[in-house]
């Protein structure tokens, strides 16, 4: 009888070493799994470029300043307006 005893303990202390140790190393796998990136809000609105006639930089369209048919960045480059 105490043979029979021996066997189920030692059994079930082997049952319990390696769940255990199972969990463990889920528990670690689950550790370096890098946290996911929250995603970027689109841009609520994509507006056109232009560049400007006299300097070359490009700015929004929105901004331009028109004469003569075309774009510049500030009214210092455009040729009509007293500097």
């Amino acid at each position: 009888m105490s043979r029979a005893v021996f066997w189920i303990l030692l059994a079930l202390l082997i049952y319990f070493a390696l769940r255990a140790k199972l969990r463990a190393a889920a528990r670690k796998q689950q550790m370096h799994v890098p946290p996911r990136q929250p995603q970027a809000a689109p841009p609520a609105a994509i507006e056109n470029m232009t560049s400007c006639a006299e300097c070359g930089l490009h700015f929004p369209a929105s901004e331009a300043l028109h004469a003569d048919g075309r774009d510049y960045c500030s009214p210092a480059h455009v040729p009509h307006v007293p500097r």
